[in-house]
């Protein structure tokens, strides 16, 4: 296990809400009226955007792009109105008042934005969503050599410089205990059984 990053709910600089339950209140007054940019179909953006909907009763159009920044420029440019992205992607923008963010999809609120709510606080308890990073070998890797790669990270992990560095993106490093391999596919495991019913219902296709 890596690092984290958790969601946020962000928008256009000039959308007529500033809090996360006006945007919801305006999208249930205007349904499909708002458009969602998304990295791909049915990437990561696509799912929490699902899972929002479902969450909040509301409907909005989802807009799959090639790659996030072409998704963020758009975003900025006020092409597209909302985008669920994940929190090192859109930290720059959000601290410079380019964007607007509504709520970090964590129980407590994120440390590089302490200004952002949690969504526990906005007032959609429990949308818990974050993005991930693990390490993977090829199957049948020797165990002595997944042992050392391991051992690896965790020093990696343990340097001040590339906690501060990864800090400084976004990303929050996984506790030490947290950084094995047994850790990684138990959390794999949860989060396939976690998604997997929400993506299937949805009847979302990756291109």
């Amino acid at each position: 296990m890596l690092a984290i990053t958790p969601q946020l709910i962000i928008a256009r600089k000039n959308f007529p809400a500033d809090s996360l339950r006006e945007l919801i209140a305006w999208l249930k007054a205007n349904p499909d009226k708002a458009s969602a940019a998304t990295v791909g179909a049915a990437g990561g953006a696509q799912v929490t955007g699902v899972y929002f909907q479902q969450a909040t009763g509301t409907r909005f159009a989802f807009v799959p792009y090639r790659g996030g920044a072409q998704a963020m420029q758009d975003l900025l440019a006020g092409q597209v109105d909302i985008m669920f992205d994940q929190a090192a992607n859109a930290i720059g923008q959000v601290r410079n008042g380019a964007i607007k963010a509504y709520a970090v999809l964590e129980k407590e609120r994120w440390s590089a934005l302490p200004d952002v709510p949690s969504i526990e606080e906005a007032g959609v308890p429990a949308l818990y969503v974050s993005y991930w990073h693990g390490l993977w070998a090829p199957k049948g890797t020797p165990k002595d050599i997944i042992a050392k790669l391991n051992a690896a990270v965790i020093s990696a992990l343990g340097d001040p410089t590339s906690r501060q560095r990864l800090a400084e993106i976004g990303q929050e490093v996984w506790p030490r205990e947290q950084q094995t391999p047994e850790a990684l596919a138990a959390h794999h495991k949860a989060e396939t059984e976690r998604w997997w019913p929400i993506i299937r219902a949805s009847n979302l296709k990756a291109e």
